[in-house]
């Protein structure tokens, strides 16, 4: 009979079934699509899968292949030219956004993204700010794909070029904060379009990606009769962003891998991506040491000859 000692346990990483997604939005123009193709080439080169899916029914170009595109369920210039519906160009996106969260078109995505394991999908969301800050589409989206089992992340994007000074700041700050406090989700704030900002721009968005929001609010950086007249709501505002720490920057600068790294390290880390991983255990049975003809592979390495 052979002793429990002789039965050794292995372990090995496995992944548990989990979904991850990144909820891209921002203002237009404010490089959401970009940064999306940019992630998704990061992930090429670097052996990791990352999807995207397309959720603008306007867009007209992007440089990526979208796993999924909405377009293929509602396009907006449809919606503008039914002569039953009659709306512009807002009213039309919205419209879209919400036949979207109708059952029908919830099955239609759910069906278009599959059930694949450990998907990292990034929703490529439209332009149209009330989306995220006041409606509540962007709110019932998050929790749909909750309940689809995604770790989600709202990744908020702002054009590092509307951020090199005090008022600027604290607009696009306040925004954010909107999105956050509306989403209720992990929350990430990025700086893109770092590549195009000249030596001076970027040596003053420094202050800005650890503010001081006393040193911003100065007269130096707030010249105008408006920043004068409301200096005291502008300070009281801006104490509700100092005071709680609740708006932090990511800095992007698309044409530098480390960059690109570092902010997607800082967002997997937000939404614990990869730390699912549990130890799943095989047992194995030792050879018997009394028998000669089978090697011992406690013995350590062997030598066979030809």
């Amino acid at each position: 009979m052979r002793s429990m000692g002789q039965f050794w346990t292995l372990g090995f990483i496995c992944n548990f079934t989990m979904r991850y997604c990144q909820i891209v939005m921002g203002p237009a123009g404010s490089g959401k699509s970009t940064y999306c193709a940019a992630l998704q080439k990061h992930g090429v080169d670097s052996g990791r899968n990352i999807h995207i899916v397309n959720l603008d029914p306007a867009a007209e170009y992007f440089s990526y292949e979208p796993l999924v595109d909405v377009r293929d369920l509602v396009q907006l210039d449809d919606v503008m030219e039914a002569d039953d519906l009659s709306y512009g160009p807002n009213g039309g996106l919205v419209f879209c956004m919400e036949y979207l969260l109708e059952h029908d078109g919830t099955t239609w995505l759910k069906e278009q993204l599959g059930d694949m394991d450990d998907d990292y999908i990034l929703f490529d969301c439209p332009g149209q700010i009330e989306l995220y800050t006041h409606m509540d589409v962007m709110k019932r989206f998050v929790e749909k794909l909750t309940s689809w089992d995604f770790r989600v992340c709202a990744v908020f994007v702002l054009d590092s070029h509307y951020m090199v000074d005090g008022a600027k700041f604290l607009s696009g700050s306040l925004t954010a904060l909107s999105v956050m406090v509306k989403l209720e989700v992990p929350h990430v704030n990025v700086l893109t379009k770092m590549d195009l900002l000249n030596r001076a721009a970027r040596q003053q968005l420094e202050m800005f990606l650890e503010p001081e929001i006393h040193e911003l609010l100065t007269q130096e950086h707030n010249p105008s009769r408006f920043n004068k007249k409301f200096q005291k709501l502008t300070y009281a505002l801006a104490r509700v962003i100092d005071d709680f720490s609740l708006v932090r920057y990511v800095p992007l600068n698309i044409n530098s891998e480390e960059s690109i790294q570092d902010v997607l390290l800082q967002i997997d880390a937000t939404i614990q991506y990869g730390e699912d991983d549990d130890v799943k255990t095989k047992d194995f049975e030792l050879p018997d040491p009394d028998d000669d003809d089978e090697p011992n592979i406690l013995d350590g390495p062997m030598l066979f000859n030809n």
